[in-house]
């Protein structure tokens, strides 16, 4: 794997846990929902499909 794609996933890494922290996550945590799912779910779900999407996109990059 190319440095320049490990140096990205690494970013992403650091990304993903510093949106996980309990400060930001509290942030989505309030009265609501989103097509009948909570937003606190819903957020935390929708924040970590984006990651593995943009996973996807790093690594099929590098296998071109």
């Amino acid at each position: 794997m190319k440095k320049r794609h490990e140096q990205k996933l690494i970013v992403l890494s650091i990304g993903l846990l510093l949106i996980f922290n309990i400060p930001f996550v509290l942030v989505f945590n309030f009265k609501g929902a989103i097509y009948g799912i909570p937003t606190f779910y819903f957020s935390i779900f929708s924040i970590w499909l984006a990651s593995i999407i943009i996973s996807y996109i790093i690594l099929n990059r590098h296998y071109e």
